[in-house]
């Protein structure tokens, strides 16, 4: 046994992660309400973080040290640069594109408000109230569950790591997202905003978080990382202008990502 599991689990197996193992039950666990929580909060002292994942998209282990190597300030300001140079006719253009008489044409996006790259959005400090990041997951498979049949396809699974980032980057994710970059910006959310990594299956991601941005210019910052993580949900499709996305950020406790 690679590592001792902790007591009440469904039937499930482990899986050779290179020199690491992940332990993945057979089928979605039916407690999953009563046992999410627990597992979270033996994190601590068990190292074994849950995650919802679909099995058949766990890819190759990726190196730790891709994810050291991205410069998140450097990577994202020339990202923006090429962002803006592609985006800026269609923000300073309002005149929609025509459509057929009875489909609804696209709201104009003017755009993020900036002109250069602004830098990371600032860290949201912790306050006596604000629950920890464990905390702030507890009910997430369960809301999910509420709103999207899909989670149903996922296994539990018990990943030896720290944090989410870390946890991702084990996983491996066949998916469009750039994982270098997506583990370093995850890593970053979890240090300014309390983020937890919860669900990963097909091209979605979900994390709760403990300590959403509480002002319209905070958030405006955190959308363009939204936005620059490459999500194809994320403003463009479907079409959402920025000042509405970015408004939605304020007090989001859980943020959602998908690639095609």
């Amino acid at each position: 046994m690679p590592f001792p599991l902790p007591d009440g689990l469904p039937a499930g197996r482990f899986a050779a992660r290179g020199p690491a193992h992940l332990w993945i039950s057979d089928e979605f666990p039916d407690d999953l309400e009563e046992l999410w929580p627990r597992l979270l909060s033996e994190h601590e002292a068990t190292g074994l973080l849950p995650v919802l994942y679909r099995a058949d998209a766990i890819g190759e282990p990726l190196d730790p040290g891709l994810v050291d190597a991205v410069r998140l300030e450097d990577v994202l300001a020339a990202d923006f640069a090429e962002y803006r140079r592609r985006r800026l006719p269609f923000w300073t253009d309002a005149t929609p594109e025509p459509v057929p008489e009875d489909v609804e044409p696209w709201p104009h996006d003017p755009g993020p408000p900036f002109e250069q790259w602004p830098g990371l959005a600032p860290a949201m400090p912790a306050t006596p109230g604000d629950p920890q990041p464990r905390e702030a997951a507890t009910e997430a498979p369960a809301r999910l569950a509420d709103t999207d049949v899909d989670v149903f396809d996922c296994r539990l699974v018990l990943v030896p790591a720290r944090r989410g980032s870390d946890a991702l980057a084990l996983l491996g994710w066949r998916s469009g997202a750039p994982l270098p970059l997506l583990c370093a910006l995850l890593r970053s959310w979890e240090e300014r905003f309390g983020a937890h990594l919860v669900a990963v299956y097909g091209g979605r991601l979900h994390v709760s978080v403990a300590r959403p941005p509480g002002t319209a210019a905070d958030a405006d910052l955190l959308a363009l990382e939204h936005v620059l993580s490459t999500a194809d949900n994320i403003v463009d499709d479907p079409p959402t202008p920025f000042p509405e996305y970015a408004a939605g950020l304020v007090g989001r406790d859980h943020w959602s990502f998908w690639w095609d």
